[in-house]
């Protein structure tokens, strides 16, 4: 049996479904404006349904995105909300913060293509802010080599381990969003020292074709798929809303574990959800690891 760490569910989908207002292109982040405490309340039910990871809401806090709202200046306060709010929740209780590294400009748009250079500036700038308050850095949802280059370059240096989250294709788990095949992200991930790797926000069905590419790597590996039917065209578009996806209906607590615990046989030892993958599905998979004399760490 395996030492299993067990990350939280969706931050930004739970946030927005429980605040009940409606989604706006600036998704979690202007639920966090608008409820910061409800951050905190997210996290720490995570916590309490068994997941030993808290993933700050820092997502989609970019100066490229707040610019384009006119609220560049709120980029510090933001990232101290977040991280207080994870902080607050970890009080009490046995568990890590990671903080979260997004897509500079958009989820699953490679096509948009960030400089390197200019991307490794604008992380590293998040990167220091957050660097002293959590355990580890998260790069998530990344779709291209590209973005994975400049995500990396700006968490050289930053004293904390990264662990990068690529994204695959919704019905070819062997290559990235951006039509690569994810085997070229292993020399990436050997130059940039990478702590782990994981797969996230895919398909859970594409996974384990691209965890048998990963595990090549040599370095822990896991995953945490989303619960959307698939990506759809009206969310690839400039400052999309998530009503533009739809949550699937096959895909309940039960039927995530049992896609999860085969991750875990293939030698996965980091384990989570992402959008639409809520406590619910976290308590079971936690249930799930025990049942299987895993121990959560």
């Amino acid at each position: 049996m395996a030492d299993i760490t067990l990350l939280d569910g969706s931050i930004g989908q739970e946030l927005v479904q429980r605040s009940g207002d409606r989604a706006t292109p600036l998704w979690s982040t202007r639920v966090m404006i608008d409820y910061p405490d409800l951050v905190g309340d997210v996290h720490a039910e995570y916590f309490r349904r068994g997941a030993t990871i808290a993933t700050t809401n820092t997502y989609a806090v970019h100066r490229s995105r707040l610019v384009r709202v006119g609220m560049e200046d709120q980029m510090d306060s933001l990232i101290d909300t977040a991280v207080s709010q994870a902080e607050k929740a970890r009080e009490g209780a046995e568990g890590r913060i990671a903080g979260s590294l997004g897509p500079l400009l958009a989820s699953y748009r490679p096509d948009l293509k960030p400089d390197p250079d200019e991307a490794a500036e604008r992380y590293s700038e998040i990167v220091r802010k957050m660097a002293d308050r959590v355990d580890l850095f998260l790069i998530e949802t990344v779709s291209s080599l590209q973005e994975a280059e400049g995500a990396l370059r700006g968490t050289q240096g930053c004293g904390k381990p990264v662990w990068l989250a690529l994204t695959v294709m919704d019905e070819d788990g062997t290559h990235l969003r951006s039509g690569e095949a994810l085997a070229d992200i292993i020399p990436v991930i050997e130059r940039f020292d990478v702590e782990a790797v994981l797969i996230n926000c895919s398909r859970p069905e594409a996974i384990p074709a691209a965890l048998a590419i990963v595990s090549e790597a040599g370095r822990p590996f896991g995953a945490y798929a989303n619960g959307f039917t698939r990506i759809s065209e009206g969310f690839l578009k400039d400052a999309p809303t998530v009503d533009a996806l739809e949550q699937r209906k096959d895909l309940g607590p039960e039927a995530y574990a049992e896609h999860a615990m085969t991750w875990i046989a293939q030698g996965a030892t980091i384990v989570g959800g992402c959008c639409e993958v809520g406590p619910d599905h976290i308590e079971t998979l936690a249930q799930n690891l025990r049942n299987a004399g895993h121990r959560i760490v």
